[in-house]
């Protein structure tokens, strides 16, 4: 599978929308798939490097993968690569495009699929899906939709 973008505008400075994003721990609050992430060893913090298990549920199953931290640049992009059963599957990256007038941004999700051939051989019982894009694309419109009415909630607070 390619490369799979999805972005959204949202209505808040972009420093309000990466305090949502930088942090990997925080993926449960906006993910339908995800459900919680924890830090793995010592880190407690995202920077390059830094590990961390994702909690994932999909109807009845459920499953754990291990993402690692390999691009951290404050203020703009995050992304983590993650396996399964030190299988790659996909990198995941948020990037963060401030508008002009540096009143509202765009963020742009996109998912990179790095299974080889034995991971996409246990994708589709392990997950249930099929159509792995359609149900990603899907997942990342829902994640984005999330992000944009926290970030917009938080900045029409901070006006108040």
């Amino acid at each position: 599978m390619p490369e799979l973008d999805v972005s959204t505008h949202i209505d808040a400075p972009p420093d309000r929308v990466w305090d949502l994003l930088a942090d990997p721990t925080r993926m449960g609050e906006w993910s339908p798939e995800c459900k919680k992430v924890t830090w793995r060893g010592r880190a407690q913090t995202p920077a390059v490097g830094a590990r961390f298990t994702g909690h994932n549920r999909s109807g009845w199953r459920r499953w754990n993968t291990v993402g690692t931290v390999v691009t951290y640049r404050p203020g703009e992009e995050v992304a983590w690569d993650v396996t399964f059963a030190k299988l790659s599957i996909a990198r995941w990256t948020y990037r963060i495009d401030a508008d002009a007038n540096g009143a509202g941004c765009t963020v742009t999700e996109s998912f990179l699929d790095q299974r080889g051939r034995l991971a996409k051989s246990l994708g589709r019982p392990a997950r249930g899906v099929s159509d792995a894009a359609a149900h990603n694309r899907v997942g990342m419109e829902q994640t984005l939709a999330t992000i944009k009415s926290a970030a917009e909630r938080a900045a029409a607070e901070a006006k108040r």
